[in-house]
């Protein structure tokens, strides 16, 4: 009797822990769409999963169900032949596409908005338009930022045609994209060494960024300042960081609309050619235009001592590179960084390479702070034998005081040679807990791996996913959170480039 009681209580444990298990849902492999196709993930719209690619000046948007079955290829028969760059800002019933291209001696921005079929819901209508002349050889003009909540969409172009001083063009957006200000302002530039990065937009439609400037070696920086502009304002605010004694690393910016503040971090050195000592912080309340504070962590001997994989302790740090910043409910930030390194016959690594060589600098006419927000095969390509490292993961948990709370690591080793689109991982944020998805080398097979850590740092492997068919390489570095417990991320599949859903 006892038994019989047993087993339907077994059956209803079993069936409520695979309801908690993740799901994996492939879509098929489309004729066109091959390893060389580019594209972008635009998310959910509709209720349907849009897909926007290109190949060799085609372009369409492939629009699946929430089980990935193809419900429709559009053709965007009606762009020209060879766009500069492509962005969208997705609703839940629509998305902007703004896209950029040229013609002759002018480079034109436009906007169109896509419903949940893929299609285009009324002709797209022209933002601006720059002359750049014909042999111009930077053409990519305009770049987009997006607040947090969607509620401000900024377009803007910097005219860098003199050395001393940038000009900027913004115009700013709300979310039915009827213009609420556009600006010309002008900020003064110290010579070749001082650069632009890191633009940010509030909810406010505030435009934030860091200028920086580095040192005679160009490879640390010397010098920085947070930059302002005020959603309605013809000015920029700055404000200086006051810390000089320190040479910093490749620094990065996050914003917290809720506490309407601003972190800058770093890791930083104490000498040239020296060792990581630890991070830089600074923390900024552009409500009152006040500091919270601006402070260096100094990594202990036992943090580096987990930190080291094949290098010393004192240079555990040392190939690492911070990827993500995650404000968390109590005023404070989670960050990870990974250890990344690249080995070749024939020439060294060169950390400060990698981080400047295409960014910042004196660019003729116009500046753009251009990151590939969508999958490119051109950008990893080398074919020079490069071989790329990406191992462990640092995480790093720090109160609204800027105190280090508790640290952790999810352990990896990844390399390949002359291509990285395997490697690396993706971070999904799905409120209770942060997991780390990445593929790991089992048989000579890539095989993708979870793991996760709670608001206690402690740190669980999950057990490999469901349904991982084989046959499909991953690429989560490339993928995409698509809602709270939803993400889309795409595969190879016989040469071809397919998508995967995983819901949690």
């Amino acid at each position: 009797m006892r038994f019989r009681h047993i087993l339907p209580f077994l059956a209803l444990m079993l069936c409520a822990s695979l309801a908690m298990a993740q799901k994996v849902t492939y879509s098929e492999p489309e004729r066109d769409d091959y390893k060389t196709t580019e594209f972008e993930i635009v998310g959910r719209v509709s209720g349907n999963i849009l897909v926007y690619k290109a190949d060799r000046g085609e372009y369409h948007i492939s629009v699946y169900d929430n089980g990935m079955q193809l419900l429709d290829r559009v053709k965007l028969d009606f762009l020209p032949k060879k766009l500069i760059s492509v962005d969208f800002v997705s609703y839940p019933d629509f998305s902007y596409m703004i896209y950029q291209f040229q013609r002759k001696d002018a480079v034109y921005s436009f906007v169109g908005r896509v419903n949940g079929k893929g299609q285009f819901m009324e002709a797209p209508v022209m933002v601006d338009s720059t002359r750049i002349g014909f042999y111009s050889k930077e053409n990519k003009i305009y770049s987009v930022e997006t607040s947090e909540d969607k509620g401000r969409i900024l377009i803007y172009k910097i005219n860098q045609d003199k050395e001393d001083n940038n000009v900027f063009y913004t115009f700013l957006y709300d979310s039915a994209f009827n213009l609420v200000n556009n600006s010309r302002v002008s900020l003064p530039m110290e010579g070749k060494k001082q650069f632009l990065n890191n633009f940010n937009l509030n909810n406010d439609g505030d435009l934030f960024f860091t200028k920086l400037e580095r040192g005679a070696g160009r490879d640390y920086i010397v010098n920085g300042s947070v930059i302002v502009k005020r959603a309605t304002t013809d000015a920029f605010e700055t404000y200086p960081f006051e810390k000089k004694e320190l040479l910093l690393d490749e620094v990065k910016m996050k914003l917290d609309n809720k506490d309407r503040q601003a972190l800058v971090t770093a890791f930083y050195y104490k000498q040239k050619r020296g060792n990581v000592e630890g991070m830089y912080l600074l923390r900024l309340d552009y409500a009152s235009n006040q500091r919270v504070f601006e402070k260096t962590v100094i990594f202990s001997p036992e943090l580096k001592q987990q930190a080291k994989g094949d290098a010393s302790t004192n240079a555990a740090f040392n190939d690492y590179f911070i990827r993500k910043i995650v404000n968390t409910a109590n005023g404070g930030f989670m960050l990870t960084a990974e250890s990344y390194y690249t080995s070749s016959r024939s020439q060294p690594w060169n950390r400060w390479n990698y981080m400047y060589g295409g960014y910042g600098g004196y660019y003729p006419y116009y500046y753009s702070p251009y990151s590939p927000s969508y999958y490119n095969p051109y950008y990893w390509n080398d074919g020079q034998g490069t071989r790329y490292h990406y191992d462990n993961i640092a995480i790093m948990a720090f109160d609204d005081k800027g105190d280090l709370t508790f640290s952790n690591f999810v352990h990896k080793s990844q390399f390949d040679d002359g291509a990285d689109l395997y490697l690396s991982y993706m971070l999904v944020n799905v409120g209770s807990e942060l997991r780390f998805l990445f593929n790991e080398l089992e048989r000579r097979q890539y095989v993708l791996t979870e793991n996760t850590i709670g608001p206690d740092g402690k740190l669980s492997r999950k057990p490999t996913l469901r349904n991982l068919d084989k046959g499909f390489t991953w690429m989560p570095r490339y993928g995409k959170q698509i809602s709270g417990r939803t993400v889309l991320i795409p595969c190879i599949y016989r040469n071809y480039i397919c998508f995967a859903k995983i819901d949690f």
